[in-house]
């Protein structure tokens, strides 16, 4: 099951959600459905936001059992939505992850492993928001979440048979600081020539 994880209040973007900003007049969260699509026999939206339905119509939308957990608790929702499905989830403004990458870890997850997260930078920085996770791994975030975890690449570190991919595998993909971009400024998006339209204006896919 390929997952979008739209979450975060965007409070650089005054509000307005970043994954519908536009990347090459493509909604970012749209560039991220058609990598998962390749990649993935089925999609679904984890969001709290009551908005969700409307932004994408033909996908089932999911929340939090308990908002304002954090990311761990969206992937936790994800786990149980996806029933006994593994999944691969990505963060809604990661506009550059490609279908390769995310087959390359269904294939390396589907040989047994728990969990499979890129790492890449120095000293190495954990992914853990454009993985796949088992579905045996519901338990683990679960438990974590009762103790008051909420950081994603905690689940990774917990996860007895994680495979961490290294940057010298992720450059086959690509320039790993690019695939990983995650728009979180308007800066960043400028840097890109994307822009945020008003909600009046969003498209819809």
């Amino acid at each position: 099951m390929g997952v979008l994880l739209a979450g975060g209040e965007a409070r650089r973007f005054d509000g307005l959600p970043k994954g519908l900003a536009m990347v090459e007049d493509i909604r970012i969260a749209d560039r991220i459905l058609a990598a998962l699509r390749g990649a993935t026999d089925g999609q679904l939206v984890v969001s709290n936001d009551a908005r969700a339905a409307d932004w994408f119509p033909s996908l089932p939308v999911v929340a939090d059992t308990v908002p304002g957990l954090g990311p761990l608790a969206g992937i936790e929702s994800a786990l149980r939505a996806a029933q006994g499905a593994s999944i691969l989830v990505v963060a809604w403004d990661m506009p550059f992850v490609t279908t390769p990458l995310l087959r390359g870890m269904r294939a390396l997850g589907e040989i047994g492993a728990d969990a499979v997260v890129p790492a890449h930078g120095d000293p190495p920085v954990l992914e853990a928001l454009c993985a796949y996770y088992a579905a045996n791994a519901l338990d683990t975030c679960s438990r974590l979440l009762a103790e008051g975890e909420r950081r994603a690449h905690a689940l990774c570190e917990a996860l007895p048979s994680a495979i961490i991919i290294p940057e010298r595998v992720l450059v086959e993909h690509g320039d790993p600081a690019q695939l990983f971009l995650s728009v979180d400024s308007q800066e960043q998006l400028d840097a890109l020539a994307g822009v945020i339209p008003r909600l009046g204006h969003t498209a819809r896919r």
